[in-house]
C-alpha cells in the first residue's frame, strides 16, 4: 500500500436512490489508523458546450432545488447504464436545447467532487448543430440562453455564471478557440 493510499475494511450500503446512493465505509491510513468515509456513489454525467454557427454557445436557466436558486449552465445529464458518454452528450443535448450535433469532440473528464461522491463528468464542446425534435425530460423546466462565449466568460467573472462544470468547460472552449484563432 502506498503512503498515500486508503484501503475499505468494511462498507455499509446507507441509502439507494434514483439518481444517487451513499455508503458509508471504514477505512485504513496508510499509517495504520481507521477513519470514516461516506461516498455518494454516482453513475457518471455529461456536459456539453454547444457552438452555434455564430459563435454563440447554447447554455440553459435552470431552477437548482439542491442551492435553491436558478442557475445558468451548460446542458447536461446523468448517463444511463446502457450509454457512452457521446450518446448522452447527444441526447442531453437534444432534450435540453432542440440541437444535435454534426461534430462532437470531448474535451477532458473531471470528477465533479471527488472528496465524497464518485461522479465523473465527460466534457463535450458540439459543433455544426442541427435543429431536432428533442424531448425534455418530465422533471426539468429550463429556458436556453444563446450568448456570445466571451459574453459567458464575463459571465464567471462577475459570479453571475457559478456552476462548476460549466466554468471549466466553458474556459477550456475559450482556450482551444483562442489557439485555433492564434490569439
Amino acid at each position: 500500500m502506498s503512503k498515500l493510499e486508503e484501503r475499505m475494511l468494511n462498507s455499509e450500503k446507507i441509502f439507494e436512490g434514483r439518481l444517487i446512493g451513499l455508503r458509508r465505509d471504514e477505512v485504513q491510513l496508510s499509517d495504520g489508523r481507521k477513519s470514516v468515509r461516506e461516498v455518494v456513489i454516482h453513475p457518471g454525467a455529461i456536459a456539453v458546450v454547444p457552438i452555434m454557427n455564430d459563435g454563440k454557445v447554447l447554455l440553459v436557466r435552470q431552477f437548482r432545488y439542491a442551492v435553491g436558486k436558478t442557475l445558468i449552465e451548460i446542458p447536461a445529464g446523468t448517463l444511463n447504464l446502457d450509454e457512452t458518454p457521446e450518446e448522452c452528450a447527444q441526447r442531453e443535448l437534444s432534450e435540453e436545447t432542440g440541437f444535435t450535433a454534426g461534430k462532437l469532440e470531448r474535451l477532458t473528464s473531471l470528477y465533479l467532487a471527488p472528496g465524497y461522491s464518485t461522479e465523473l463528468i465527460y466534457l463535450f464542446i458540439a459543433t455544426e448543430l442541427k435543429p431536432t425534435e428533442g424531448e425534455r425530460d418530465q422533471d426539468e423546466i429550463l429556458e436556453v440562453v444563446k450568448m456570445p462565449l466571451e459574453e459567458a466568460i464575463v459571465a464567471i467573472e462577475r459570479g453571475e455564471i457559478q456552476d462548476a462544470k460549466t466554468i471549466a468547460a466553458l474556459l477550456l472552449v475559450k482556450k482551444r478557440l483562442s489557439g485555433l484563432n492564434g490569439s
